[in-house]
This record gives structure tokens, C-alpha cells and sequence, in this order.
């Protein structure tokens, strides 16, 4: 698939990787009894973290070498996959990385920033993360 386009990508990571963050963060609200609006909210913070992690593993990918990534780097340009790099360039594909994280965090404004912190957490390991 080489003729993919950013809303496509967008939608293949958004029903590939996200589901698994989306879930995780869900069941964790569902099950600490939180309210219909906080786990909306979760919901769309789950989405967001696994989007995130994808553009930082498309990043990943392209910017750092096989050690340092402890799998095989530039797989997905020797399989000429589109990935966000591919689409948008390294700078941009950051630039799309750091709106992500800023859009995640704001998912948790209003919740107890203590209870919140392993979300936060999430978070910076997913857009820091170096390998």
C-alpha cells in the first residue's frame, strides 16, 4: 500500500495501535469508577497515546540504528511502507509528535494529577522514548 495518504494513515493507526492504549486506559477508568465524561475522556486520551506511539516508532525507524533500536531500522523504508516520515519528513513528523503529546495531556486536565501521573508517564515514554 504506497499510495496512502495522511488521513489514511491516520486511520490505519487509529484502528491498529491506538485500540490497544485506548483499551487499556478504558478498562483502567472503568474499574477505578470513573464517570461517563471522565472516560470519554480517557477514551480519547488512550487514542491519542497510541497514535503518538506509532509517529514516534515511524521516527524511530528512519533516525536510529539497529542497536540502538534492538530490532531492525529502516525496515519499514526497505519494505517501502508509508509511514509519517515518508509523508511528511522527519521534522514535521516531530512537530506532528510534540501536538500529540500536548493534546494527550490536555485529555487529562481536570483529573488529581497524582492518580494522573502514570498517564502522564505514558505519555513521555512513548514521545521520548529512544528506542
Amino acid at each position: 500500500m504506497s499510495n496512502v495518504d495522511l488521513k489514511q494513515l491516520e486511520f490505519i493507526h487509529l484502528h491498529k495501535t491506538a485500540p490497544l492504549f485506548e483499551a487499556s486506559v478504558v478498562l483502567g477508568a472503568i474499574m477505578g469508577g470513573g464517570s461517563t465524561k471522565e472516560i470519554e475522556k480517557l477514551r480519547k486520551f488512550g487514542r491519542i497515546a497510541g497514535l503518538l506511539f506509532q509517529v514516534v516508532d515511524d521516527i524511530l525507524d528512519v533516525t536510529k540504528s539497529t542497536p540502538e533500536l534492538g530490532k531492525t531500522a529502516g525496515k519499514d523504508v526497505m519494505a517501502e511502507k508509508v509511514t509519517y516520515p515518508k509523508l511528511l519528513g522527519i521534522d514535521k513528523s516531530r512537530e506532528y509528535a510534540e501536538e500529540l503529546v500536548q493534546d494527550a495531556l490536555g485529555q487529562l486536565t481536570g483529573f488529581d494529577p497524582v492518580r494522573a501521573a502514570p498517564l502522564v508517564s505514558l505519555i513521555n515514554y512513548a514521545a521520548y522514548r529512544q528506542s
